[in-house]
């Protein structure tokens, strides 16, 4: 009888021995297969990623992207005559800002910003007007401006395209992309729109 308990345990014990060794090689795959998975050091300008084009990138794991495609080929900036405070954001890093300042300051609907604002792409829904710098990276990135030597992935097209950035009560900032030059235009002028979200 004693002989045959010490056979049960030893046969329970290198039992469990083995399956513990089976397993640790499957959860480390697990777990590096996860954290490749959550990884975005890999993404480059010009990758396809949660909605977009990536188009500038932090250096941190974050960045910017535009939509695939124009949301509008012919909208006004809105609310010319009224000084939208907040929306005078240049930078990068200053368009969704700027936009949530436009839809409060101006509620007219169907605006450049007004468009960026209610866009749903891909599931994601924080999408805005990008400001006069972010405006000029797409450009320069993905655009005509070709910098990078991507050529124009990002399907932009010869005219011009409306920044969330503010001159004055009368006045918005846009960029042409196919020469890179920026004006800042009458709000009731009619150019493309592009929206952006950061990730």
């Amino acid at each position: 009888m004693k002989k045959l308990l010490y056979t049960l345990l030893a046969v329970s014990i290198l039992s469990m021995g083995c399956s513990k060794e089976d397993e640790e090689p499957t959860n480390n795959n697990n777990n590096n297969n996860n954290n490749n998975n959550n990884n975005t050091s890999a993404l480059a300008i010009g990758d396809t990623h949660q909605g977009g084009i990536v188009f500038w990138l932090d250096g941190n794991g974050g960045g910017l992207i535009a939509a695939a495609s124009d949301q509008s080929s012919g909208e006004e900036w809105g609310c010319t005559g009224t000084d939208i405070p907040g929306a005078d954001g240049a930078a990068i890093g200053t368009g969704a800002q700027n936009t949530i300042d436009i839809e409060a300051g101006c509620t007219t609907s169907g605006t450049a910003a007004d468009i960026c604002a209610n866009l749903t792409i891909g599931g994601y829904s924080d999408w805005f007007l990008p400001s006069k710098d972010e405006l000029n990276q797409m450009y320069l990135n993905i655009g005509q401006g070709n910098a990078l030597g991507l050529g124009n992935v990002g399907g932009f097209a010869n005219y011009g395209y409306w920044s969330s950035t503010e001159d004055d009560s009368n006045n918005a900032w846009n960029q042409y992309l196919f020469n890179g030059v920026q004006y800042n235009f009458n709000k009731d002028y009619i150019l493309n729109v592009r929206a952006v979200r950061a990730f």
